[in-house]
């Protein structure tokens, strides 16, 4: 990764960066911090992952897609040997020096420490949560994933935590912190913009701010909401958010996550499920979900694909029902999705 921006000629130096790290809630606060920030007058780029809606929703600039085919132009010559990843990102940090962007605010894919994005010295880092997720990669326990998260810190930046748990940590990377136990992804946005003007923000500037895949509601009748929520973490974050109200759920979970806990969580708000299989190699199969969904649900059902298992559900949920889609942020891609158009 440093040797293909060496060869853009470093482009992620032309411009200060914010660095949203974490297990839930990057996307919602990189965009949350990014609107604050235009809201200031600054010229901004925001670079999220997965998409929901399309590819080029990862690459933003003043709020609006940037043209995903020029942004992949410009550093394909230079990607040989590169990861699809890695000239997505390249192709960000690029695309936001070519803009002149006064500030760029991006998410990390994973972790930390080895992420594609680890190639900032971002002034201001946040760490929004740390949850036991990806521990085939970052570590077993909550303490070890906090130290691959906290690896991008470097000294001197000033880092918001949403749990100050992990104070010692950030502060022994020579950070100056802001500390907020408990903070909504809007508070941490706040004082990530806050932390990089210098100077009070208006947090009503999102207030129009609508982020794809999380508690979007689809349709009022049935009441359809989808939302990202992967990881047991996230589905405890989702459930009192919701409307109270009997759900129809339909779900596709990842393999390398907690299946049987987030299936026994989701009991909460629904009895009724539709389990199915988003396009990622690394989802469950349909028919393997819905197995261990049965012993916890009234009613199960499996359809292998997401357009058809949404159809069932809505049929049984009716009109004057609740329609949950959940588990997966590929699910709700698909959903958007159905033909899989590929990276450009």
């Amino acid at each position: 990764m440093q040797q293909l921006l060496a060869d853009l000629g470093d482009p992620q130096r032309s411009y200060p960066a914010i660095h949203v790290v974490g297990t839930n809630g990057k996307t919602s606060t990189t965009l949350l911090t990014a609107e604050l920030l235009r809201a200031e007058g600054l010229h901004v780029g925001a670079y999220v992952s997965p998409h929901v809606r399309g590819w080029s929703e990862r690459i933003q600039v003043d709020g609006t897609d940037a043209d995903l085919d020029a942004a992949l132009a410009r550093v394909r010559t230079h990607a040989a040997g590169a990861t699809q990843f890695e000239v997505l990102t390249a192709a960000a940090l690029a695309e936001f020096a070519a803009r002149g962007v006064d500030v760029a605010v991006v998410e990390a894919g994973l972790g930390g420490r080895h992420d594609a994005m680890n190639v900032l010295d971002a002034r201001v880092v946040v760490l929004t949560n740390v949850a036991r997720d990806h521990t085939d990669v970052l570590g077993e326990t909550r303490e070890a994933i906090a130290g691959e998260k906290l690896a991008v810190v470097s000294r001197g930046a000033t880092v918001i935590l949403g749990d100050p748990e992990w104070a010692e940590l950030a502060r022994a990377n020579g950070a100056a912190l802001v500390e907020l136990p408990g903070a909504s992804n809007l508070a941490l946005a706040v004082a990530a913009a806050e932390a990089h003007v210098g100077r009070t923000v208006d947090p009503h500037a999102a207030d129009a701010l609508s982020v794809p895949g999380r508690l979007e509601r689809r349709g009022e009748r049935p009441l359809e909401i989808w939302d990202g929520a992967h990881n047991l973490a996230g589905i405890g974050y989702l459930l009192p958010r919701l409307p109270a109200r009997e759900y129809t759920i339909v779900v596709s979970i990842l393999a390398d996550k907690d299946a049987d806990a987030m299936l026994r969580a989701l009991t909460a708000v629904g009895s009724s499920i539709v389990a199915t299989q988003s396009s990622n190699p690394r989802a469950l199969p349909a028919d393997e979900l819905a197995s261990l969904a049965a012993p916890h649900f009234g009613r199960v059902e499996a359809a292998s694909d997401p357009a058809g298992a949404l159809s069932r559900a809505r049929a049984l949920a009716g009109p004057d029902g609740a329609l949950l889609v959940t588990g997966s942020l590929y699910l709700l891609s698909d959903l958007y999705n159905p033909y899989h158009v590929p990276c450009p």
